[in-house]
């Protein structure tokens, strides 16, 4: 079985839900704490053994390419100063040339044209996808637990996690064979099925490891739900295909930063889990909620 060493990163979108801010900057560039979105994402596929980064982009996504660009000025600024700390920190965003490819999706077609817009850099080789909006808190990875789990099943893997059945129309749902624990064995996937449709309440969230046949698959795909290319749709045609797909339940706490409140959630978060924030911030929270119901 060939190691997974590449990753997809769609990132075309418009960010419409964070307007104004996204008008001039890449969704995928604002910060939660002091890191973009997308350094988490980054950060995370490194620590699997992800070794080439492809990034399905669109128009107006130049600050994306250039974060990842070395900046002389400012290392030769901090380097004359003694700030060695900040120059860590700073080392940490740079990539080696040619370890990043970019790839433009003209039109918003879905999730599965992004990643169908990455097949000439795939090849014949198991990939990983990862969506920046969903950010993980885990003290082993996300992808790095998936990639354990493939070496045992091969086939394809989709994190999964409970949502509640109301909460079941915005994601694809799993429709479960067998349960082993943190493993499933799929047969069926249903892309935002109607609360009292859901098969279960096992939902697919922004990670995947997948076979090169989905690439084919979605070479002949058409349009889904919401009239979109949907991933889901390719992966599940994969189901009896002699190329297993399963469901994994990852260790670990998952936000949606596509949303403002979970954007919000995960600064708090990842704010109190920091060693020179927590104090400082937690008092800050404290006080307001006392505040708060003082007010009630």
């Amino acid at each position: 079985m060939r190691k997974v060493t590449k990753a997809i990163f769609p990132v075309a979108g418009l960010g419409t839900r964070f307007l104004p801010a996204t008008k001039s900057i890449p969704k995928e560039i604002m910060t939660l704490v002091d890191r973009p979105l997308i350094q988490y994402a980054i950060d995370e596929a490194r620590a699997a053994g992800i070794t080439e980064f492809i990034f399905v982009t669109s128009r107006g996504k130049s600050a994306l390419e250039d974060y990842f660009d070395h900046a002389p000025e400012l290392e030769s600024a901090l380097r004359a100063k003694g700030k060695d700390k900040l120059l860590e920190v700073l080392e940490t965003t740079n990539m080696d040339s040619g370890a990043i490819a970019y790839i433009r999706q003209h039109k918003p077609l879905g999730l599965g044209h992004a990643v169908w817009c990455a097949q000439r850099l795939i090849g014949n080789e198991p990939f990983a996808v990862i969506l920046p909006d969903d950010v993980i808190s885990a003290e082993k990875p996300c992808l790095a637990q998936m990639v354990e789990a493939h070496e045992e099943t091969g086939g394809n893997i989709v994190a999964a996690m409970e949502v509640p059945p109301e909460k079941a129309s915005a994601y694809g749902v799993l429709d479960i064979a067998e349960d082993m624990g943190s493993l499933v064995s799929v047969k069926g996937m249903v892309e935002k099925p109607k609360a009292d449709e859901a098969p279960s309440n096992l939902a697919v969230i922004g990670r995947y490891i997948l076979t090169p046949r989905v690439m084919r698959q979605l070479d002949r795909a058409n349009a889904g739900a919401g009239g979109e290319i949907q991933l889901t749709d390719a992966i599940a045609a994969q189901i009896g295909s002699g190329q297993g797909v399963y469901g994994f339940r990852f260790r670990g706490q998952r936000f949606d930063c596509g949303s403002k409140a979970g954007f919000l959630q995960a600064t708090v978060a990842f704010g109190l889990s920091r060693d020179d924030l927590r104090d400082e911030f937690g008092q800050y929270l404290q006080d307001m909620m006392a505040l708060r119901k003082a007010a009630e």
